[in-house]
């Protein structure tokens, strides 16, 4: 035994936590609009994608099968608990993702209305309307699996978290991608 189990046991409460207010943002996310007629533009759309992706990785089931490990109980305790933190670090990961993306879509909102001023889109306001767009696809692109995996690192590091077994980025997308969307 390594005596480390108290560290990954905190390790796994402290990410969990955060998955869990990162859930609560999501959730409070609009995703329809106050006028039906913008239920399809950009910014809306990325908002009910948002709201679908962070209920589906809610709804994953977790992984439950961890390999049985030689040398009593503490090793089994911790072949468990790397597990467990695999699991909470993948939908930490994915959550803030989500959370960006929102946040991107909410800004573009903000932008859209500054620009309608109250008024319903026409054909004077198409170009700034234009740029709205491509500034949230512009954002939309920058938020990837490594600067999330580096930004959420730096911040575990910067609280003085213990990150020493923390999994890889190639550990955080292949479980993501063991769990495909079914919609």
């Amino acid at each position: 035994m390594d005596g480390l189990n108290e560290y990954r046991t905190a390790r796994v409460a402290e990410v969990l936590s955060d998955f869990r207010t990162l859930q609560y943002y999501i959730a409070a996310a609009p995703v329809d609009p106050p006028n039906a007629d913008d239920y399809y533009t950009e910014g809306w759309a990325a908002l009910r994608q948002c709201a679908i992706d962070g209920q589906h990785i809610l709804n994953c089931a977790a992984d439950v099968t961890v390999p049985q490990a030689n040398g009593g109980e503490a090793e089994q305790a911790k072949a468990e608990l790397k597990q467990i933190l695999l699991d909470a670090y993948a939908r930490r990961h994915e959550g803030q993702k989500i959370y960006l993306r929102q946040a991107a879509a909410q800004r573009w909102i903000e932008y859209r209305e500054s620009v309608l001023q109250g008024q319903r889109p026409n054909s004077s306001h198409r170009r700034q309307l234009r740029a709205c767009d491509d500034q949230l696809r512009g954002e939309l692109s920058q938020i990837t699996d490594d600067a999330i995996y580096q930004e959420l690192r730096t911040s575990d590091i910067n609280m003085g978290r213990w990150t020493a077994e923390d999994p890889s980025l190639r550990s955080v997308q292949r479980w993501v991608r063991a769990r495909p969307q079914t919609t």
